[in-house]
């Protein structure tokens, strides 16, 4: 190796800048730095701070959010448990006004169906008690006209005819019931 070459590589070594460049490179990043840390450091912290409140806010937002919710959702649950209550209240209400009038219209029922049954035995009787009269009318006429063919002269008297006919019926009702 030549000394030349050795010298020349000792001045112009590319990893080593000269002095007056890297002065001049302290002084702009300096005052590049100083820029920085004047105008745009003030505006960065200035969004990152309104960034955090933002999402601090935002937290403190959802978690009164949460605590509203769950206070609702509670007041529900208490709503339904007392709508369910109620509606079990009114369920078992109209069991019991179910029941009672069932037994009413039973007891209705009960009521109209002996009145039909007096009614029934009250016509019979009535039908008994005419069926009784035209039948002794009838078995008087034919006892009077038969008696009267028996014994050869009319009996029309009409009055007659009716004291015979009813005391003949008397005695065989009195005959009837002693028998019994």
């Amino acid at each position: 190796m030549s000394p030349l070459l050795t010298v020349a590589a000792e001045t112009e070594n590319p990893l080593v800048p000269p002095i007056p460049e890297l002065v001049i490179g302290l002084i702009a990043f300096v005052i590049v730095f100083g820029f920085l840390a004047k105008k745009l450091l003030p505006n960065i912290n200035k969004v990152l701070e309104e960034r955090r409140e933002a999402i601090e806010g935002g937290i403190e937002k959802a978690e009164a959010a949460q605590t509203e919710a769950q206070s609702v959702l509670e007041q529900y649950k208490a709503q339904l448990a007392e709508a369910r209550h109620e509606a079990a209240r009114l369920r078992q209400e109209a069991q019991e006004q179910g029941a009672t009038l069932i037994a009413e219209m039973r007891a209705e029922g009960q009521r109209q169906r002996e009145e039909i049954v007096a009614a029934g035995h009250a016509q019979i009787e009535a039908d008994r008690k005419s069926a009784a009269s035209a039948l002794r009318q009838d078995v008087g006429t034919l006892a009077t006209e038969l008696a009267g063919k028996l014994v050869g002269e009319s009996l029309e008297d009409h009055a007659r005819q009716s004291r015979v006919i009813d005391r003949f019926l008397d005695e065989l009702e009195e005959k009837a019931e002693a028998t019994r």
